[in-house]
């Protein structure tokens, strides 16, 4: 509604102003004719002289008006159809303009210095009902993203995506530059220092050792059924566990308080001999060969992937259905967070205004030369009356405007020249 509206209405208030300029100029030309058919005195001779003035600068801005946009009258008259006929150069040139007055990053940093936006991004979610607002945003965002997964085109896509990447990994060399990373200057034994510690409080844990006391229990049941009759199973399943699980905690202990432990000599001599397997072992090479085979091929593995998805989509479709999304509701404390985080932390958003300066002034020239190439390459497909009509509307109003003033200043001149031409005689008059 509003993108016809508003053509309408501007197409209605330029040819408004039209109207006033020609009924100017009409008038000034009847002022014109009626002085010249009757007789005579230095009053109508002014006014005659007035109104001719005024034809003259009402034409004149009418001329220039018209060759704007289209040749005058429809005569090719030189250097009139002036938008028409440069319209490629108006492009270049706004695409240029654009470019290198609002997108260089120089302006672009004084616009991130001038408005501090982290700043402003704080004061917009601490504000009342915004963090809500971004996590219904959110919903909306995901929900449009399911619905446009849920074409079996986008599906099957999507499959084809997956296939082609895995058939792109070398799973080998994958997970051996994974290891390596991991075990690079040590890193690996901070993780199993980690883990140490997490069997540790395992094994100390009641849970684990009635596990462990059951186990011995089943063991001698099933292996050594007559003297599970005999023997108090129960008494040597707690005793047995707690001997097996302290003599673990003890050996763990040794070794995450030691870093020369020999089991951590020997945990890294694994690890390397692994990666060099990994690296250099061909029937690892083909292992990962066979195994990124079966990701790629199998079909109860894709009908699984798919069944798995599904139902992934239809847990979340329920959720984002839900007027008490725990989507939204995560969403809206995570922007809560972070709006109470960076209005609280002023070293917080001078770092991220910086970092925000930093990837403007990388990124701007490649951004605004894209959009300048998108302004030149667009203005050269627009078609030239359509362009000189479409500028004429948002400008032709204001310029029938010089053209009333050119009749009124027109006027204004002829007069003064009237009485410069004719002072003797209006000055007798005027002393009579």
């Amino acid at each position: 509604m509003t993108s016809r509206t508003e053509p309408d209405a501007a197409r209605a208030a330029l040819r408004t102003a039209k109207r006033q300029a020609l009924a100017l100029l009409l008038l000034a030309t009847a002022v014109f004719i009626g002085t010249s058919l009757v007789e005579r005195g230095l009053a109508l001779n002014g006014l005659k002289a007035v109104a001719e003035a005024a034809m003259v600068g009402a034409l004149a801005d009418w001329f220039a008006v018209v060759a704007l946009f289209r040749h005058p009258m429809g005569l090719p008259i030189p250097h009139t159809a002036i938008i028409a006929r440069n319209k490629d150069r108006i492009g270049r040139n706004l695409a240029g303009f654009v470019r290198d007055k609002f997108l260089d990053p120089p302006s672009l940093v004084a616009l991130i210095r001038r408005h501090d936006p982290v700043a402003r991004l704080a004061e917009w979610l601490v504000a009342p009902g915004h963090a809500a607002l971004l996590g219904q945003q959110a919903v909306r965002l995901l929900s449009a993203g399911l619905d446009a997964v849920q074409d079996a085109q986008v599906e099957r896509f999507i499959q084809r995506a997956a296939r082609t990447l895995i058939g792109q990994i070398d799973l080998s060399q994958t997970m051996a530059t994974v290891l390596g990373a991991l075990t690079h200057n040590g890193r690996h034994q901070a993780l199993l220092d980690d883990a140490l510690a997490r069997l540790i409080t395992l094994l100390q844990n009641e849970e684990t050792r009635h596990l462990i006391a059951h186990t011995i229990v089943q063991w001698l049941k099933k292996d050594h059924p007559v003297k599970e009759k005999v023997l108090p199973t129960d008494w040597l399943g707690d005793k047995g566990s707690a001997m097996v699980a302290n003599a673990l905690a003890g050996l763990l202990g040794e070794v995450a308080a030691n870093p020369q432990h020999q089991l951590r000599a020997q945990f890294d001599e694994a690890v390397q001999r692994l990666v060099e397997r990994l690296q250099t072992d061909p029937d690892w090479q083909r292992r990962g060969e066979e195994i990124r085979t079966y990701l790629q091929t199998d079909a109860t593995l894709g009908r699984y992937a798919q069944e798995l998805w599904q139902g992934m989509r239809a847990a979340l479709q329920r959720d984002l259905d839900n007027p008490d999304s725990a989507v939204a509701r995560n969403v809206q404390a995570m922007g809560g967070w972070l709006g109470q985080s960076l209005a609280g932390d002023l070293a917080l958003r001078e770092s991220l205004n910086a970092r925000l300066e930093r990837w403007v002034q990388g990124l701007a020239p490649d951004v605004s030369a894209f959009i300048a190439q998108h302004i030149e390459d667009t203005v050269q497909r627009w078609d030239a009356r359509e362009m000189s009509d479409l500028i004429e509307l948002q400008v032709g109003r204001d310029l029938q405007y010089i053209r009333i003033n050119g009749t009124v200043v027109g006027g204004l001149i002829g007069l003064v020249l009237f009485c410069l031409s004719h002072a003797g005689e209006i000055w007798r008059v005027v002393i009579r």
